[in-house]
């Protein structure tokens, strides 16, 4: 793929692809993005974020989705820590739909290197959030941010603007560690040649 492009870059359903091809699953994306990939009777969905150090990283913000309590439920509550309920309970009726239809639901995550040489995987299960274990508060931005009471960790971000909800996940240390060559770009002249193209593939039509 890093050799097709003129730049390099490997975006998230091109790694979704990647990830159902290796484990011989079934890509069929998805619009809540938990069941991008199956095999059998287990589910996955496919992150990935950028990190200037892939296999050091201590933790990642994972986009997950756009919960919007007023298109769920009608209305959007009154105080910060009633939102945040509503955003988390969108989350798990999500979680729970996928649970209900596959036996062990995961993610995977691709953490790429700036320079696109450097990759780290791990998989983590897809769960559910107990929304009254989160404190939530307004960041500078005006953002809410879900942290634990128990910890104070910062676990949840959701903008109002757009209702993106991002979950703030620990990388494991034992995590797939990847380094690779970039290769030279292919001149267009060659991949031409390479798919035995020839001028009655392009048909003009007035």
């Amino acid at each position: 793929m890093l050799a097709t492009k003129a730049q390099p870059s490997l975006e998230g359903s091109e790694w979704e692809q990647v990830f159902a091809n290796a484990i011989n699953g079934e890509w069929k994306p998805s619009p809540v993005g938990l069941d991008d990939i199956v095999k059998g009777n287990c589910a996955w969905g496919a992150k990935s974020v950028k990190n200037i150090h892939p296999f050091t990283a201590s933790s990642v913000r994972l986009i997950s989705g756009r919960n919007n309590p007023e298109y769920s439920f009608g209305f959007i509550a009154d105080n910060d820590n009633d939102i945040g309920k509503q955003v988390l309970d969108i989350w798990n009726a999500r979680v729970d739909e996928i649970r209900n239809k596959y036996a062990h639901a995961r993610n995977v995550v691709l953490i790429k290197g700036l320079d696109w040489s450097e990759y780290a995987i791990f998989e983590l299960e897809t769960l559910r959030y107990q929304p009254e274990l989160y404190q939530w508060r307004r960041n500078r931005n005006n953002n809410l941010e879900g942290h634990d009471k128990e910890s104070g960790n910062h676990r949840f971000t959701w903008q109002r603007h757009g209702s993106q909800f991002t979950i703030i996940e620990d990388v494991p240390a034992e995590r797939l560690k990847m380094r690779i060559r970039i290769p030279p770009v292919s001149s267009i002249d060659q991949l031409l040649d390479a798919i035995g193209f020839d001028s009655s593939w392009v048909q003009v039509v007035q």
